[in-house]
């Protein structure tokens, strides 16, 4: 399989070894192709050559796992170069452009290739390994389908037959011709030919208007001009049905897919749109595990109405079961949350005690013992780790988890208790509470895996739901692994009126038999069109409706119509659902402000060019639209910030206060506080470019500081800027205001002399050690004359230095912020009392930069305009300069 040029599709049951963290079996027989050799086509080649090889995971815990296992595999022994792009990593652009592999998460990947034209590295990508490709049917299914329409279009161009081969075959028929609408295959072949020349004129005039559109702000306020698509003539006979389809074209690059997946009904589908053959195609049924697995059903005794008195009657019956099916055998407890992790162990220690065995899961000496517990963080992890119960899930630190793991792995602790959702530990002979992401993202043996409650609080949604199958499964697939164990045990316990529906369903087909996976394509088709339009794949209604028939919802489609609201496929049925399913689309965009719809074509609109690149969703730029004016507060910023889709999923939780610096209660908000946080940079970034491709100078400064207060956790106001010296007190910073010093600028201008006859030497010398963190930014401009005749006349040269020539990184020293950030600037031109913006440009440097900015020359223009410097992270730190005063009479 690894020197083969075919794609290769494996699905296998949860326990077999090729799903979750269990596909690290059969990723390892990819391991030749990822670590020695990409093959595209019939050439073998280095990934170092110039074909980077791409494993796309869900969730960030696989991505760690396959790092760390990568790292000593491929790294160390082969000396490839490998990166991560996750949230919590972004590599440099040197990094990307050498690397072999590049390990990331659907959502990073989809971003970076929505522009793919700024970014080779997209086009020339050998092998792409799809993990959990299963997950299709889940809310993040949709990024790997538009991920895949994406890359599989990357590969060596088609010939016509093969677009007719993806279709299902059809056109080969009089039916089929039918159904597409034309009478013989002469005229399906003229209908596949115009709709090629079609594509390359789309992709052939967005490839040229982003290579020649400049703008001092991150999106242009003239996006498109006449937002007709331009054109340009390639060789006939190619079939280019989608963007990457036009890449491949020019770079003449094949790609080759490696899915990953559990056990699927219809296996020949998912490797048919992946374009696998028979040959690269694995699927074993679920009835093959060679590890019997007992699954117990319980839902006798837990039939209450509410969720957390359910869950408490619930523990009682998880002790019985580790007693009888694995009193000293590795046990995995999946809880639905952090918190009922905590209640799970607690309870079970409780119960221990009764039974006059309090210790009874622990399996290491008293001394061994307080070794471990002086490096555990966490202090409910403390206490349960004393009776060997462990806890996992994301609220943990990671040097916290690692040593559960490391604990459990090696028989230490018996039970971990996780989350289902984002799974946790247990710990002794091996007790393990968790949630969900443990089955997902650790691979950790169990004998006994015990599913405590299907249902976990949906945020979004507002109410509990059930886990869906997938996860299930995957968490029972944690049990009886074939190398560790000679059978395995579930317990389930479930609500009472759920027992008949998980026996019948459940364990009645999907235990035995695998399951179908549907497209949720049509949930989250606004976001990837619009994401289509801005990057010109999409210029009409027929370029949306042939870019739907490369997706895997069509495919289904014609498979499974009533699932998708379908009564059947036949003639004329099909082309009228997906035309109306385009021009809901666009006419859904069109409200929301993201695109414009002409007489014959669309254009992105300057919130849907926002929303693709920041990777907003449609309605979250709608609202920002709606909301955000010319002089908008900085509380009505705070509520907007809030109210965006992006947050849909996270609880509102009380007593969460970042920017007082308040302790926050429990260490499950941290991990809360850290998605909030990580993700309001790109949604306040989005805003800023609103207001300023709006032109509204307040708007856009008051945004700026809204953005400082989440980099350095204060709120914005008189004084607040000294709170970011870790050595500030209330008496030292009273001292200061009384001598008019409100922000840290302030005090670096200020002679070392001058400060310590402020403040006393001792205080100056801590203080003086904190002031090295921050720069000290000296502008320069100059106006310079070009041609008087033309609209843009003076050119304003900038030149900006750090002056403290002594600080040796450009590191933004943020300690509250969850992620290490460099600095960067903004360049502002305005007018301050018009409170109108002209231009706006971000910069970064290390020790000096020079740039410039071109203004208009018209004498009411140049009249009251300043340039601002603003920081991105530090308050307090704007600097002023006048443009007029640099006018020569």
């Amino acid at each position: 399989m690894g020197w083969s040029r075919f794609g290769t599709v494996g699905e296998a049951v949860g326990g077999l070894g090729c799903t979750g963290s269990s596909t690290k079996n059969l990723a390892e027989a990819v391991r030749g192709v990822v670590g020695v050799r990409t093959t595209t086509g019939e050439h073998r080649q280095e990934p170092g050559e110039g074909s980077p090889v791409i494993y796309i995971a869900p969730l960030k815990a696989i991505v760690r796992e396959r790092m760390n296992d990568w790292r000593k595999r491929l790294v160390s022994q082969l000396g490839k170069k490998m990166v991560e792009m996750t949230g919590d990593y972004t590599p440099d652009l040197m990094a990307l452009l050498s690397a072999d592999i590049i390990i990331s998460t659907p959502e990073k990947w989809d971003g970076i290739s929505r522009n793919w034209h700024s970014r080779s590295y997209v086009t020339k990508v050998g092998l792409m390994i799809l993990d959990e490709i299963h997950l299709l049917g889940a809310d993040r299914g949709p990024i790997l389908e538009a991920l895949f329409r994406v890359f599989k279009a990357v590969g060596r161009l088609l010939e016509s037959r093969d677009l007719l081969k993806l279709c299902g075959d059809k056109t080969e028929s009089d039916d089929g011709r039918q159904w597409l609408g034309v009478a013989n295959k002469k005229q399906s072949k003229q209908l596949l030919h115009s709709t090629d020349r079609g594509y390359r004129r789309a992709n052939t005039g967005t490839a040229r208007s982003l290579e020649t559109k400049e703008s001092p702000t991150r999106v242009s306020r003239d996006r498109r001009g006449s937002g007709e698509c331009r054109r340009r003539q390639t060789k006939a006979g190619e079939v280019i049905v989608s963007r990457m389809r036009y890449i491949s074209s020019q770079t003449e690059r094949a790609v080759r897919f490696v899915g990953l997946s559990t056990a699927l009904a219809n296996a020949h589908d998912l490797a048919d749109w992946l374009g696998v053959g028979e040959i690269g195609l694995f699927n074993f049924k679920p009835s093959v595990r060679p590890v019997p697995l007992e699954v117990h059903i319980q839902a006798s005794g837990y039939p209450g109405k509410f969720y957390c008195p359910r869950m408490n009657s619930m523990n009682k019956p998880t002790y019985a079961a580790i007693c009888t099916h694995s009193p000293a055998k590795p046990v995995l407890i999946f809880v639905s949350s952090r918190r009922q992790t905590r209640l799970t162990a607690l309870d079970l220690i409780q119960f221990a005690a009764s039974d006059e065995q309090p210790r009874q899961f622990l399996s290491v000496s008293e001394e061994t013992l307080q070794m471990i517990l002086s490096q555990v963080t966490d202090q409910n992890l403390r206490h349960t780790l004393q009776f060997g119960i462990g806890l996992h899930h994301a609220g943990l630190n990671d040097k916290d988890r690692s040593l559960v793991e490391e604990l459990f792995a090696n028989n230490k602790i018996q039970a971990i208790i996780n989350l289902l959702k984002n799974l946790s530990f247990l710990f002794g002979k091996n007790v393990l509470v968790c949630t969900s992401t443990l089955a997902w993202g650790v691979n950790l043996p169990a004998h006994l895996v015990i599913i405590k409650g299907t249902e976990f609080y949906d945020a979004k949604a507002k109410r509990y739901v059930d886990f869906p199958i997938t996860d299930i499964l995957q968490m029972m697939g944690r049990a009886g692994r074939p190398q560790y164990d000679q059978h395995g045990k579930a317990v389930i316990l479930v609500h009472d009126p759920k027992k008949s529906f998980y026996k019948k369903f459940y364990f009645l087909q999907f235990l035995y038999e695998p399951f179908p996976v549907e497209s949720s394509l049509r949930e989250q088709l606004h976001n990837h069109i619009n994401a289509e339009i801005v990057s010109g794949t999409i210029c009409h209604k027929e370029d949306a409706i042939h870019y739907l028939t490369w997706t895997y919802l069509f495919r289904r489609l014609m498979v499974n119509p009533a699932y998708y609201g379908l009564e059947d496929t036949g003639p004329g049925i099909v082309s009228s659902y997906l035309s109306s399913l385009v021009q809901n689309t666009f006419e859904d965009l069109e409200d929301s402000g993201c695109v414009k719809m002409n007489e014959d074509s669309v254009e992105p609109m300057m919130l849907g060019s926002i929303a693709s690149q920041y990777y907003l969703k449609y309605m979250t730029v709608s609202m920002f639209g709606s909301n955000i004016g010319p002089d908008t507060s900085l509380e009505v910023f705070l509520h907007i910030l809030s109210g965006s889709s992006e947050y849909d999923e996270l609880p509102v939780r009380h007593n969460e206060a970042h920017f007082s610096q308040l302790e926050l209660p429990i260490t499950d908000y941290v991990t809360d506080l850290k998605s909030v946080l990580d993700q309001s940079i790109r949604i306040i970034q989005a805003m800023i470019d609103i207001c300023a491709n709006s032109g509204w100078l307040s708007s856009t400064i008051t945004c700026m500081h809204l953005l400082q207060m989440v980099m350095q956790g204060l709120w914005f106001g008189s004084n607040t800027a000294l709170w970011m010296l870790p050595c500030m007190t209330d008496d030292l910073v009273g001292s200061l205001s009384r001598r008019e010093i409100s922000n840290v600028q302030q005090l670096l201008d200020l002679p070392r002399s001058n400060l310590q006859a402020l403040i006393g030497n001792s205080n100056a010398l801590r203080l003086y050690q904190d002031l090295d963190h921050f720069p000290r930014v000296q502008v320069r401009l100059k106006l310079q004359k070009r041609n008087p005749d033309d609209g843009k006349a003076i050119t304003l040269n900038i030149r900006l230095e750090k002056t403290n020539s002594h600080r040796k990184t450009s590191r933004a020293f943020t300690p509250r912020f969850p992620k290490l950030k460099d600095e960067a600037w903004w360049l502002v031109l305005g007018n301050t009392s018009t409170s109108e913006l002209y231009a706006l440009k971000r910069v970064s440097f290390s020790d000096r930069l020079a740039t410039h900015m071109e203004l208009p020359s018209t004498p009411n223009t140049i009249q009251g305009m300043k340039l601002i410097l603003v920081s991105d992270c530090y308050l307090g730190f704007e600097q002023e300069h006048s443009v007029e005063e640099l006018v020569e009479p």
